[in-house]
């Protein structure tokens, strides 16, 4: 009887990879699964010591056919697919990446250009204004607000004013 061909080796190690790194993240992390095990939503929080410390959101995260060899697609994380290699998993992300992301943010590269100006000229600003924003926007009431609203009618972003959804940006 011969061995399995390293091809299939690698495809079963893979499957307990994934297997693995669900659970893991699930232990530390609340996990919904959206559409299958390739769609779901994971609720992250705010890293300790952080401006961010405190502040709760849902980030929803989509595993292409090719992954592990392919990143996981999360909105807003071109930095994921720059560094990503298949020896990363999902903890990685919640563990690590986020985390680092929130807690060294990179005014030099911004998402958003006024975030950065207030971070590197008006720090006290930055700072309240993230305070500010957990309070409004990242709490674990206003998530279930926002569960409760979402289940009696869908919402979208375009369910705001242009007016809310500037508020809603930092």
């Amino acid at each position: 009887m011969s061995s399995p061909s390293p091809g299939k080796r690698r495809m079963d190690t893979d499957d307990d990879f994934l297997d693995y790194s669900a659970v893991r993240i699930e232990s530390k992390h609340e996990v919904t699964i959206l559409g299958g095990l390739n769609e779901f939503i994971v609720k992250f929080f705010g890293p300790s010591g952080s401006l961010y410390e405190g502040g709760v959101w849902k980030v929803r995260v989509d595993l292409p056919e090719k992954y592990p060899f392919k990143s996981p697609s999360i909105v807003c994380l071109d930095v994921i697919n720059q560094a990503w290699t298949a020896l990363y998993d999902l903890s990685n992300i919640f563990e690590s990446f986020l985390p680092q992301l929130l807690s060294y943010p990179n005014p030099v590269d911004p998402l958003n250009g006024d975030a950065a100006a207030l971070y590197l000229h008006k720090p006290e600003q930055y700072k309240a204004k993230i305070q500010e924003y957990i309070r409004k926007y990242a709490t674990e009431e206003v998530l279930k607000d926002q569960e409760e609203m979402s289940s009696s009618s869908e919402s979208s972003i375009s369910d705001f004013s242009e007016d809310e959804v500037q508020d809603m940006e930092l």
